[in-house]
């Protein structure tokens, strides 16, 4: 019972908790988009059931810490280049979202609505947009989750700090989810961000590094003004 008055402890899991739901704001904007092909009623359970799939697979990673080692232990050279498992799975995650976000804002500008043909996209199935949250959590989380495993030597709490962030973004999901959904502009502009963190993670799997601060400051401005447009349209409407 010693850790219940061990200061440095709680101070590691409240870094690690912050640390875990600073980094799944860009994964909330990705569920959000996943979920709007699905009906209305079915998106709720959708974003739960991803969030909590993707707690799992989240513990899992942290379980297998001598994976985490090697998967930054290089695989092969190319072109001068050398690559781990860490940066394929960063190209891979990456590229997934620039197609994804480059595919849904084809459909919104050609104005194929979400109610469009729910049931026969692929996108649409339930099963395949919980698998699209789990896997493209496991991109999004593995930087943080890596850097959890080097700032805390303790896997109790790590697995308890990924908990409580994926109990906030469950909290969180249906809001946000639901506020993008009334509003096309704010949606582009989630879809937008999403293809901009997809080049990140291809840039950082070739070893560029980009500040993800940069990436949430500009999302955060560009919001702002988006902020801005909603009210004055709300005024003009009165």
């Amino acid at each position: 019972m010693d850790w219940l008055f061990s200061g440095e402890l709680w101070a590691a899991l409240f870094t690690l908790a912050t640390l875990e739901i600073v980094l799944g704001i860009d994964n909330l904007v990705f569920i959000s988009i996943a979920v709007s092909k699905l009906p209305p009623e079915r998106r709720p359970s959708a974003r739960k059931f991803g969030l909590m799939l993707a707690c799992v697979t989240r513990i899992m990673l942290l379980m297998s810490l001598a994976f985490l080692a090697r998967m930054q232990h290089d695989l092969f050279s190319l072109f001068g280049m050398n690559f781990s498992i860490r940066d394929l799975v960063l190209i891979g995650g990456g590229l997934f979202l620039l197609v994804k976000g480059t595919l849904e804002i084809h459909d919104s500008v050609e104005g194929r609505g979400d109610e469009e043909d729910i049931d026969t996209k692929p996108s649409a199935v339930f099963g395949y947009v919980i698998a699209q949250i789990a896997i493209i959590d496991i991109v999004f989380s593995l930087d943080s989750v890596i850097t959890a495993v080097g700032m805390v030597d303790n896997i109790p709490v790590m697995v308890a700090a990924i908990i409580i962030a994926v109990g906030v973004m469950i909290f969180a999901s249906n809001p946000i989810g639901d506020f993008i959904d009334r509003h096309p502009t704010v949606k582009m502009l989630a879809l937008a961000f999403i293809i901009l963190v997809g080049m990140a993670l291809v840039a950082e799997g070739f070893d560029i590094h980009i500040e993800r601060s940069l990436l949430y400051f500009a999302m955060a401005f560009s919001a702002s003004v988006e902020a801005l447009n909603i009210i004055a349209r709300k005024r003009t409407r009165k």
